[in-house]
């Protein structure tokens, strides 16, 4: 019973370490919205929210495993907590000076503290326990930090958004020190969220630090340079998808109360319109159950073609409707898009060998595609409208289409391929 504790215990808190960072990191679509208004940002400006936010994770990456490498697991997750609460109390300086850059500092310094979590949790969820539970375990992870992405836009949206808005006329007439006391006000939203955040993550790191956990021992395997993997095509694509999926998907959520806001229904505040990030969320969690069962006898390119062009249509169908078909066609894209990554990420590796680790590692860099789609979906949005916005996500799962049909396909024969079955965990987006 005494061992069984003492596994209970860790895994207990390293999976609400998934769940908090997943939460935390979907609030960034309800601070989008709230931080354009508050800081009069246009839908560019707005949307390099997600640009330092998933940046961080794409420039940190190498440097956090080198950090893991040297200092060990515990002390990455550790370090990780306090880099994340670091980043989480800026919002108050960030909140009293209306500064947009020490925003983006702040979240890009959150960032940073949840790359070492990224990397540091699945393995240790892997260890404790059961060696042959250990799939179990994580996919009860993936799920938990599901429940995360779910819940973090409806708990922003009450933080951030209000129930009764303040209408652009009622604004317009405000005469310049009543203007600056209405964006004060509303940048000191973010305080409460945020510090709570910070708070909560020291308090999660001082309990880790404290936490007797098992040590993880790494292997000497023979890894393959980043340069190799540049020969493997269906691995170079697969990256590629992930950054179009990550972008298209990161796009659509960004602006979504932007694009709710637009669909003709006057009634619709920005704390409801909200519930359809919730709603999208929701899907995903639902689609990744569903897809760890379904994905075990469908053929996986045949299904990512499929919930690609199924995406592709919605977006057409919400595009050339309004009200709530145009809001609900979107939202439901959730589902659709909840297998791809564990599809991609499958078909990437796939035959890598030697180069498995390196190729995974590429894979996960790919991510970026969530700091860059965004704003450009912004600009176009700036210049055209949000609607013709979301062709861009269109153009993102024509791609995987594509990739699905052919792309994933292995044409070269490589001598270092290696012959034996690889069980792999990817980590969960």
């Amino acid at each position: 019973m005494k061992d069984k504790n003492t596994v209970v215990v860790p895994l207990l808190v390293v999976m609400s370490l998934m769940l908090i960072w997943n939460l935390s990191r979907n609030i960034n679509d309800i601070l989008i919205p709230h931080l354009k208004r508050a800081c009069q940002l246009t839908d560019f400006q707005s949307s390099l929210v997600q640009s330092a936010f998933f940046g961080g994770y794409f420039l940190l990456a190498l440097p956090v495993g080198k950090f893991i490498s040297k200092y060990g697991y515990k002390a990455g997750m550790v370090t990780g907590l306090l880099t994340a609460a670091a980043g989480a109390f800026l919002f108050f300086p960030a909140a009293e000076t209306r500064y947009y850059p020490l925003f983006l500092g702040a979240l890009f310094i959150m960032a940073a503290g949840f790359t070492f979590l990224e990397v540091t949790a699945t393995p240790y969820i892997s260890v404790l326990g059961d060696p042959d539970r250990a799939s179990s375990r994580l996919s009860l992870a993936s799920a938990v930090g599901s429940v995360g992405a779910t819940i973090g836009p409806f708990i922003g949206s009450r933080f951030l958004l209000h129930a009764t808005e303040v209408s652009p006329s009622i604004v317009a007439k405000f005469d310049p020190v009543e203007f600056n006391q209405y964006l004060d006000s509303e940048a000191q939203l973010v305080k409460t969220p945020y510090l709570s955040l910070g708070c909560l993550f020291v308090v999660i790191g001082l309990l880790l630090y404290f936490i007797k956990l098992p040590k993880i021992e790494q292997g000497d395997e023979t890894a393959g340079s980043l340069k190799s993997v540049f020969k493997f095509r269906h691995t170079v694509l697969g990256a590629l998808g992930v950054f179009c999926y990550l972008g298209a998907e990161v796009g659509i959520v960004s602006f979504m109360i932007r694009y709710a806001k637009s669909s003709g229904i006057a009634s619709l505040t920005e704390q409801n319109a909200a519930l359809f990030i919730t709603f999208y969320m929701a899907l995903v969690l639902i689609g990744r159950l569903a897809g760890a069962y379904w994905l075990r006898s469908l053929n996986p390119s045949k299904m990512l073609a499929v919930c690609s062009l199924a995406a592709i249509v919605l977006i057409f169908i919400s595009i050339s409707n309004t009200g709530y078909i145009s809001i609900y066609s979107i939202s439901l894209i959730g589902l659709f898009t909840s297998v791809m990554y564990p599809i991609l990420f499958t078909l990437s590796i796939k035959d890598l060998g030697i180069h498995t680790k390196t190729g995974s590692s590429l894979i996960i860099m790919s991510i970026v595609g969530g700091a860059i789609i965004p704003p450009i979906m912004g600009l176009v949005s700036d210049s055209y409208g949000i609607k013709p916005a979301f062709i861009i996500p269109v153009i993102c799962y024509a791609y995987l289409v594509y990739y699905a049909k052919s792309g994933h396909r292995i044409l070269m024969i490589n001598a270092e391929k290696q012959s034996e079955n690889i069980n792999f965990n990817s980590p969960v987006l």
